[in-house]
């Protein structure tokens, strides 16, 4: 695996230097689009619409349009934001692991300790596990701000990113608002359904049907001489698109402890002064509840996956 960034994870005065890998991969097979009368390669060019050039890859920048304007944003532009410099994953609360939504679940992320001790990766391994909680943490990644969970894989810490709370739809059918009788019987005999299909979870026991039956097919043309030479019929190839260890660990976690410590701590009252004015007391604002849901999961044999165009 390569490392597709480095960083630290950071909580309080602790810092746990990291390289992030990406966890999963794609073993779809790669299709191309080519012209049904001659088997030429079909190719999408970036092609400027005021002057008509094809553009390099380089030499393209991003834009925002609102309607009205268009407003330029350089690679410079970008990379000056404070959030694209940032190399930490900031540890902003320990949750417990149940009330993360599996539907805000993104991309997962293995990170593998970069410092010559792993005492800091460790210890924060083993803390997450004994307190069976989740760290949720803020990092910056491909030019986007993110939100994720830190927790336990195996032997390892998993990053997974979360979707923001604004991403995620609410269903609402209105089918769903009909009163529907079940009887006592239907209900019975569902479970009983259910009982029947039983088995503990093995994602080894699964596989993908159409790729396989797809490489056959494959194999099956190649075998039989139904091949065209790439050279003849796809042309030149378009370049690709460029796409600290804590020194005393214990003094780190006493000074963090002690810091939040304070935090908590009520401020000590004041002596009355001389009556002028009623001072307005303002109030604090009420954090938002997030209600967890716990969905169930379902088991299908073997799963399509969509084809790519």
């Amino acid at each position: 695996m390569r490392a597709i960034w480095k960083g630290a994870v950071t909580f309080g005065l602790v810092n746990v230097p990291v390289k992030v890998y990406a966890a999963t991969e794609d073993h779809d097979i790669a299709l191309h689009q080519v012209h049904d009368e001659d088997g030429g390669r079909i190719r999408y060019q970036r092609r400027c619409e005021i002057c008509g050039k094809v553009v390099d890859y380089a030499h393209i920048d991003k834009a925002f349009d609102d309607g009205e304007r268009t407003v330029v944003l350089t690679d410079d532009d970008l990379s000056s934001l404070p959030e694209e410099k940032s190399r930490e994953i900031d540890v902003v609360e320990f949750v417990p692991s149940e009330q993360i939504d599996p539907i805000m679940l993104d991309r997962s992320y293995f990170l593998e300790p970069d410092s010559s001790s792993a005492k800091s990766y460790v210890l924060l391994r083993r803390t997450l596990e004994q307190t069976d909680r989740t760290a949720i943490v803020h990092f910056a990644l491909r030019q986007k701000t993110r939100l994720g969970a830190l927790r336990v894989h195996g032997d390892v810490l998993m990053l997974q990113s979360l979707l923001w709370s604004d991403e995620v739809r609410e269903a609402s059918f209105a089918a769903l608002d009909e009163r529907v009788r079940i009887t006592a019987k239907e209900l019975e005999m569902s479970s009983a359904l259910v009982d029947s299909f039983a088995s503990d979870f093995s994602p080894e026991d699964f596989t993908d049907d159409y790729q396989a039956q797809l490489q056959t097919l494959i194999d099956a043309k190649l075998e039989q001489g139904e091949a065209l030479d790439t050279d003849a019929t796809f042309g030149e190839q378009p370049e690709k698109e460029a796409g600290g260890e804590v020194i005393d660990l214990m003094e780190a976690l006493r000074r963090s402890v002690e810091r939040n410590a304070a935090k908590k701590k009520p401020a000590p009252k004041k002596k009355p002064a001389p009556k002028k004015k009623a001072a307005v007391k303002k109030e604090p604002a009420a954090k938002k509840a997030v209600a967890a849901k716990k969905p169930t999961a379902t088991k299908e044999p073997s799963a399509e996956k969509k084809r790519r165009a």
